[in-house]
């Protein structure tokens, strides 16, 4: 048996609801030195293309992600895995879950901004698939600091790869 299996924490995905807004807010101010306030999570919530989920341990949010759904992609506003959960695999429950929403026939990417200091997150992003695509300069309002711009590009499975068929042969055949 695997000993850092012991460690993998399972968490159920979930709808984000009004009563996981106080531990959304623990994990995000716990883990983030400009945290989101109560008033930036309602705001982006209440927009129509707008996403909250949280992932759930033993009746416990253990981390939550915000999305916006647009046309073509999914674009992540916000990630974060509790102190306590973190290096459980709580992070790439969420990111495949998340991942598990893309398509050939409509939304095939996934972007997220990172910022250049933090490099666990940019390391966790990379693994799970993630690549660098540009550097947006004097990104954030609150430093000068940049960020990296990140893409996860959708990869079809076999099943959904179309081979072309060659009608002259076939009908020749």
């Amino acid at each position: 048996m695997n000993p850092k299996q012991d460690l993998q924490l399972r968490s159920h995905i979930r709808w984000m609801i009004r009563r996981d807004m106080a531990e959304v807010l623990d994990i995000e101010s716990d883990g983030f030195e400009f945290p989101w306030s109560e008033e930036d999570f309602v705001r982006c919530l209440r927009q129509r293309n707008c996403i909250g989920m949280v992932a759930e341990h033993a009746d416990r949010v253990v981390g939550f992600m915000i999305y916006e759904l647009h046309k073509t992609r999914l674009h992540l506003l916000n990630f974060a895995v509790a102190k306590h959960a973190g290096r459980r695999g709580v992070g790439g429950q969420m990111l495949n879950k998340l991942i598990a929403k893309l398509s050939n026939q409509r939304r095939t990417r996934i972007v997220l901004e990172v910022r250049e200091t933090n490099l666990a997150a940019q390391l966790f992003f990379r693994k799970m698939g993630f690549r660098a695509v540009s550097v947006l300069r004097d990104f954030y309002d609150d430093t000068t600091e940049d960020a990296y711009l990140m893409q996860y590009r959708y990869r079809p499975v076999e099943t959904e790869i179309v081979v072309p068929i060659n009608r002259i042969t076939r009908l020749a055949g």
